[in-house]
């Protein structure tokens, strides 16, 4: 099954350094070399976009969407545990949590962005109940601007504020 979060592109060479094309779909291996896919917030993917000539023609409201899935993804703290969000660190997180849930004694070593910790159910909830209400509040705050597309009221600015607080979190440089 396809992983439609992901980003086909094409990498300027074996090392993929510089995404040099975007594609809608997987492509042929034959038919292209230095295939890949990649996240949307992957900074070479939102070098490409900003390097490109021509600017994308999207709606107001794919802005919006669009925004809100890299507010999303940007991550998060728990405490002092930096706490990844993308859409599959999110279900790994939930099931985490159920697990916590069924049996309050759980321990698990648990990767955060600046590497693993040993955690117990009670950390385990708190995690996941932040992730998730972090998430919410960016479907939340998309839907404002919904909300003000509609009526009329919208402005380009308002796409930069507003958002829940998801400034990238620092990850460990020796863990990359």
């Amino acid at each position: 099954m396809e992983d439609k979060s992901r980003i086909n592109v094409m990498f300027s060479d074996e090392a993929q350094t510089k995404i040099i094309a975007v594609f809608s779909c997987p492509q042929n291996e034959g038919s292209y070399a230095n295939l890949g896919a990649v996240e949307p917030q992957d900074q070479r993917y939102l070098t490409y976009i900003s390097e490109c000539p021509v600017e994308p023609q999207l709606s107001p409201s794919q802005l919006i969407a669009s925004e809100r899935y890299r507010r999303e993804g940007l991550g998060i703290v728990v405490g002092s545990m930096a706490i990844e969000t993308s859409r599959d660190s999110q279900a790994l997180i939930a099931s985490t949590g159920l697990a916590a849930i069924l049996d309050p004694e759980y321990r698990c070593n648990f990767k955060t962005l600046n590497g693993f910790v040993e955690i117990g159910a009670e950390q385990i909830l708190a995690i996941a109940k932040a992730v998730r209400a972090h998430v919410q509040a960016c479907f939340d705050r998309e839907l404002e601007l919904l909300w003000a597309i509609e009526a009329g009221t919208y402005t380009d600015e308002m796409l930069k504020e507003g958002w829940p607080d998801s400034t990238p979190v620092q990850t460990n440089p020796a863990l990359q």
